[in-house]
């Protein structure tokens, strides 16, 4: 149901700017987020946007450098990656949530729907 586009190939300190629209019906979401997960490491989280009043969070690790956003009228979520280091490079998965609030959107337990994943590459 959520499709991620975006990715390529950059050089370290270029930009790049990543999509997540739906593929069908739109459905109900109190907020979507971005994961990412490097070759031989954990996913984690990147940065999230509740839908309705658009507050943002964003890891410590992109803060300054990514921008999260959402066009309500185009179901679309993007995620704007300024300054990219070498340690950006991962497999990006945009997922969202049900209608409920919830608490926490840094966790993947708070997020039913996951994208299949878009990859971005930093080289050097």
């Amino acid at each position: 149901q959520l499709q991620a586009s975006g990715g390529g190939l950059v050089q370290a300190g270029g930009s790049l700017r990543l999509s997540c629209t739906t593929s069908g019906r739109p459905f109900a979401s109190a907020a979507w987020g971005w994961f990412r997960q490097a070759p031989e490491k954990e996913r984690e989280f990147v940065a999230a946007i509740q839908w309705r009043n658009g507050v943002t969070y964003y890891a410590d690790s992109v803060k300054g450098r990514f921008t999260i956003s959402r066009d309500n009228a185009q179901n679309t979520m993007y995620l704007q990656m300024n300054s990219l280091q070498l340690d950006d490079t991962a497999v990006y998965y945009c997922a969202a949530t049900g209608p409920a609030y919830r608490s926490n959107y840094q966790r993947e337990s708070a997020y039913d729907y996951w994208g299949q994943g878009t990859e971005v590459t930093v080289s050097s």
